[in-house]
């Protein structure tokens, strides 16, 4: 934290400046004792030296961490393994991490807070004890991929709600419903299990209105103590908004954005939610209310978003259509961009591409993403994705009112439980399934047709599985972890004494199911169909050798390089495009041709997340010549290298022609040198090039502009570049915080791009 002095009149700029370095900070020291976070860039802190629990974990992406709790929160189990289990329990657990929690307040900011724990990190014992796993989760081990079986999360909250009401009112609405529905059960589980939820949503409220009066308290003590007049003011008002906030609805813009912010908070703390949706809606009326008022400027109001920023990264959409199709850009969508730009730290921004957007909007976003080389912000193909929504049998006015909600996917806020990004099927895992049983039976004639048939029969049986993992979810969830805190702002949950993972918990249920390793298994298909059929330069069992074998040996390298060295998809026209384009509409309809056995819709997608390194581990040396072991492509991109020109454009039409096309995104990552883009007919071109890619059909669009020279020297020594963000994947993260193996995915990405 920087220290101020007492004259000193800061700018706005200059309080950025000074909060941005505090930020650095603080991410050095996760760097130094965490180690490699491969995830999205969240804004926690790490707890004062003498409530520090250091523990090892392993990261989403399989990288062995340490993280570090809490310490001194009571933590009670109920169950004979030690674990946590129920709405009850979950609950009690998080209102004392709550409680337990040290206030963070940073003068130079005007929102309060910081988050210092993560709940799901204090759990343990895994399932309850007598919980019995179904039998198809071996299918889980054979494909490496199904149903996120007990996932949290991804699913979009509505914070309209809790503006509307705020924390009292929530805590009247859960005390009146349990009033209601409690009294009503008469089948005796049932009644225990909503008075248990109820009891989980009660301590939830009470235990972040203490975490935000302990604020206000300790806000107003600093006034006291602060010799600078404009930081004593700031902290006066900080303390008198949040002891409003303890109980009653925010009123003006700034109230409304620390309101979202303590909301924010909590969902991260409590299960890893980063979900926020559209914000530059949420905070029109108090802009403009405000503005009317004469008692907000527009640097003053992106400010308070900046400084939102810096306590937690919920992924934010701006612009975009109404349920009636009008585009509802706004001037705060050009001030959420804006904090963005001023702060230049990664964010999860995603600015709308549609007909109806103003190009003025797009433009800027170009101009800020290539300007700052943050990666920020991420492009948004909306028409697309709100017209390929509607195919799942739903009314286009509902589908327009899905917000992007995480790294590559979109939610209804309060309405739909999803679980997106949760599912994914690792199809290089179904390919070597289908090649081994193939190369396996003696009676068979190797084939690509054979192969295919043996694939689709695989593919079908993961979905299948993956299907009824969805299923064995909703009906288990609210006796492992329920999703209290988003439950808090949907519609139903609080209403009927139920969870959002539980049937009727709330209005929709559609889970999304990720393709993974798209361009593996295409270059694979294909390379198989050119040299081994065609061109007949090897045969199936001596390539199945040097598969097995892992390609060792000069020979090896030989055949390797060889099975590589064909026209990949992405390279326009080719054999192995067919097969992407083929794989992709096979994957979309075995995903769509039935519901699961309890009748959910299903939705494709087509995207690895950070997981293409532990997918690609358990998956040995494919036709395409990648190595045992190896990350699977990512997403739906080809492969580094695809075409020797690098063109964006090939790398464009590859993307849109294989989008599954109901609602999910396949997203098209690229990166750009900062020549191509660096003056006013660049900046035209990327524009160009963004709004042609969601012409053809593509829905989301991640871009980084970055140096590559400066990207080799920070993967050598990554703190000689602190402050260097990468668009990773869905997120963008500080290139230093990222794993080795990471980084270098990045940058075998950057180098190959040209």
């Amino acid at each position: 934290m920087i220290e101020a002095t007492t004259v000193k009149e800061y700018t706005y700029q200059e309080r950025l400046d000074a909060l941005r370095a505090t930020k650095q900070q603080h991410t050095l020291e996760k760097q130094q004792i965490q180690g490699s976070m491969d995830f999205d860039d969240w804004a926690i802190i790490l707890p004062p030296l003498e409530r520090r629990k250091i523990v090892k974990t392993v990261s989403g992406s399989g990288v062995e961490m340490q993280d570090v709790l809490l310490d001194g929160v009571e933590i009670v189990s109920n169950d004979p393994n030690g674990g946590f289990y129920g709405p009850k329990a979950c609950g009690e657990n998080f209102r004392r991490l709550l409680e337990a929690h040290p206030v963070y307040i940073d003068p130079l900011s005007t929102i309060a807070g910081a988050y210092m724990a993560n709940f799901f990190a204090y759990r343990k014992g895994g399932i309850p004890t007598g919980m019995q796993m179904p039998d198809f989760l071996a299918d889980y081990t054979t494909y490496q991929g199904g149903a996120p079986i007990f996932g949290a999360q991804h699913f979009c909250q509505d914070l309209q709600i809790g503006l509307d009401l705020g924390w009292e009112g929530l805590l009247e609405k859960v005390r009146h419903y349990r009033n209601v529905n409690v009294p009503a059960a008469t089948d005796p589980h049932e009644r225990q299990q909503k008075e248990s939820i109820y009891d989980g949503f009660e301590a939830v409220i009470l235990g972040m209105q203490d975490w935000i009066g302990r604020t206000a308290e300790a806000a107003r003590q600093m006034a006291r103590k602060e010799a600078n007049p404009q930081l004593r003011k700031n902290l006066e008002e900080m303390a008198d908004i949040n002891e409003w906030l303890v109980t009653e609805k925010p009123r003006t813009f700034r109230e409304a954005v620390q309101w979202i912010t303590w909301y924010q908070m909590i969902a991260r703390m409590y299960n890893g939610s980063g979900s926020l949706g559209r914000l530059d809606m949420l905070l029109q009326p108090y802009y403009e209310h405000d503005m009317a008022a004469g008692t907000l400027t527009d640097e003053e109001a992106m400010f308070h978003i900046a400084c939102y920023y810096l306590c937690e990264t919920g992924y934010i959409q701006i612009g975009g259509p109404n349920a009636n199709g009008r585009d509802v850009t706004s001037p705060v969508s050009y001030l959420v961009l804006e904090a963005a730009h001023r702060l230049r730290i990664p964010v999860n921004l995603g600015v709308c591409v549609g007909r109806d957007v103003p190009r003025q909007l797009v433009r800027r976003a170009v101009e800020v993403l290539c300007t700052d080389k943050t990666g920020v912000p991420k492009f948004l193909g909306i028409d697309n994705t709100s017209q390929g929504f509607a195919r799942n049998g739903y009314p286009i006015e509902l589908a327009r009112t899905r917000a992007y909600s995480g790294c590559h996917w979109s939610a209804i806020p309060g309405r739909e439980y999803t679980l997106n990004d949760g599912a994914k099927i690792n199809l290089a895992a179904v390919f070597e399934v289908a090649f081994k049983e193939m190369m396996a039976e003696p009676s068979v004639k190797p084939g690509t047709d054979e192969l295919w048939k043996r694939f689709e029969t695989h593919l079908r049986r993961s979905v299948e599985s993956t299907a009824r993992g969805f299923d064995f979810h909703m009906t288990h969830m609210i006796d492992v972890m329920p999703e209290l805190v988003l439950d808090l702002l949907c519609y139903g949950p609080i209403e009927k004494g139920l969870d959002a993972s539980q049937k009727g918990g709330v209005e929709y249920v559609n889970w999304c199911v990720d393709g993974s390793a798209l361009a593996t298994v295409a270059d694979s298909f294909a390379a198989l169909k050119i040299r081994v059929e065609t061109e007949q330069r090897i045969n199936w069992r001596d390539l199945a050798h040097h598969m097995e074998t892992d390609w060792a040996g000069p020979e090896g390298e030989r055949v390797r390089l060889m099975m590589r060295g064909i026209p990949r998809y992405g390279s326009g026209g080719s054999i192995a495009d067919e097969y992407a384009v083929r794989l992709s509409n096979l994957f979309t309809q075995v995903v769509k041709e039935k519901p699961t056995p309890d009748g959910f819709n299903m939705i494709p997608g087509l995207f690895s997340w950070a997981a293409q390194i532990s997918m690609g581990k358990g998956v040995g040396a494919t036709p395409n010549g990648r190595h045992a072991g190896a990350a699977i492509s990512h997403g739906c991109n080809p492969d580094p290298g695809f075409r020797k020109d690098g063109a964006p454009t090939a790398l464009a039409v590859a993307v849109a022609s294989v989008q599954s096309g109901y609602g999910n995104s396949a997203p098209m990552q690229m990166d750009l040198d900062p020549m191509l883009s660096d003056d006013r007919h660049g900046i035209d071109m990327v524009t160009s090039l963004i709004q042609s890619h969601f012409a053809m059909g593509g829905t989301q669009i991640n871009l980084n502009v970055l140096d590559k020279e400066k990207v080799l020297e920070a993967n050598q020594d990554p703190a000689k570049y602190p402050d260097l963000i990468v668009r990773v994947t869905g997120f963008s993260a500080y290139f230093a915080s990222l794993s080795p193996e990471f980084r270098q995915i990045v940058v075998d990405r950057i180098v190959a791009g040209g």
